[in-house]
């Protein structure tokens, strides 16, 4: 699947979850339930993924953790917050990096209508 292809799959996963539980939960939930949502769609995801940094030739374990990995391909950051603030987006771009990954989503939930909440990011 494309890159392309396959966030449009995703944010059509995240509209369907926010379809379905709205606004006012926490992360963790709709991060569950996104997960379940995109193995229904037969698209390969992993949870809460252990993002190691590369210091001076020395992985050390920093207590990063990407919400949904789609393996080799998509990051997903899951948020439920008020507003996104310019840290939600530093800290996607700071997993993609690390991780060289190329392309990465930042969905908020807490929003009337998700499409506002949704905002794709490359590195």
């Amino acid at each position: 699947m494309e890159r392309d292809v396959l966030t449009h799959e995703v944010i059509g996963a995240a509209i369907e979850v926010h379809r379905e539980l709205g606004p006012g939960l926490l992360e963790s939930v709709y991060e569950v339930c996104l997960c379940h949502e995109l193995r229904l769609r037969k698209i390969e995801c992993v949870s809460q993924v252990k993002l190691p940094v590369n210091y001076k030739g020395t992985e050390l374990n920093a207590d990063f953790r990407i919400d949904i990995l789609i393996p080799d391909r998509l990051i997903i950051e899951v948020k439920a917050v008020e507003r996104m603030l310019g840290v939600h987006d530093a800290q996607l771009l700071t997993y993609l990096k690390l991780s060289k990954i190329r392309v990465g989503l930042l969905l908020n939930f807490n929003v009337p209508v998700l499409k506002d909440g949704v905002k794709r990011l490359v590195n």
